[in-house]
């Protein structure tokens, strides 16, 4: 009896992924809030004046809705493009694993908190102070810099690709970020970059996840422990206990 010869896969049958995958909730919703706000932004370019984080109308005239709406406008397209590319990046994978609500907690407390920072580095008596100080500042970039702090905390081991050239563990990939954004800080003369708002996203960031010791951190260390538990399961090939075998026997 002639053996059978199986038929090789169809290149059509082979695919490839870039990035985590499909949109979560929470990310679907800010990449089109910050994308239609940006066109209404370019419409209406004056709305970046009531807006945009002005540390000195926030002091002065009681703004403090600038301290969430700033988040949502940008500079030009290739701001919104490079926020908006890294919140799918790096907020996917978080979102899945904390649920939609916490994620969306932790991702305005970042972004609030980077506001904050701002306002605070701004009332300093230096000459880098009065320009921040009298400056709109626009971008998601300090909730953005928060999240890749997450991801470096929750998947600390997982590689990334610096610079798109070679793998770190994400760990590290903060690390470095974080010390290039505080020398960015302290070499910057023209005060373009609010390189000090995204330590602000990162530090506030940190301090949540690091002095949580009941609520909500607890409910993330729980969905974190469960994740790792089923990730192994799949890996060692080991099924959930019960009185019937699973398909093909049990393995030891």
């Amino acid at each position: 009896m002639p053996g059978i010869v199986p038929r090789a896969p169809s290149y059509r049958s082979i695919s490839y992924s870039f990035g985590p995958g499909q949109l979560t909730p929470a990310i679907k919703a800010l990449i089109w809030s910050n994308v239609l706000i940006f066109v209404g932004e370019w419409i209406f370019p004056e709305i970046v004046r009531f807006f945009g984080l002005t540390p000195a109308v926030v002091v002065s005239s009681g703004w403090i809705w600038q301290l969430v709406s700033y988040m949502f406008l940008h500079a030009d397209p290739l701001h919104l493009l490079i926020n908006m590319l890294t919140l799918w990046m790096f907020g996917v994978g978080l979102e899945r694993l904390w649920g939609t609500q916490a994620y969306v907690k932790y991702y305005f407390l970042t972004g609030v908190g980077a506001g904050i920072s701002t306002v605070v580095v701004a009332l300093l008596p230096y000459d880098f102070a009065t320009r921040i100080y009298l400056t709109p500042t626009v971008g998601a970039s300090g909730a953005i810099y928060g999240l890749l702090l997450a991801y470096g905390v929750v998947f600390r081991d997982r590689p990334i690709y610096m610079w798109f050239l070679f793998p770190v563990p994400a760990r590290w990939f903060v690390i470095i970020t974080g010390a290039l954004v505080l020398w960015a800080s302290i070499t910057d003369v023209t005060g373009g970059t609010a390189h000090l708002a995204h330590l602000g996203g990162m530090l506030f960031g940190y301090v949540y996840l690091k002095s949580g010791r009941g609520g909500p951190w607890l409910d993330l260390k729980y969905r974190y422990t469960k994740w790792r538990m089923n990730r192994l399961r799949r890996r060692f090939d080991v099924h959930p206990g019960g009185r019937t075998p699973p398909p093909g026997g049990w393995t030891h």
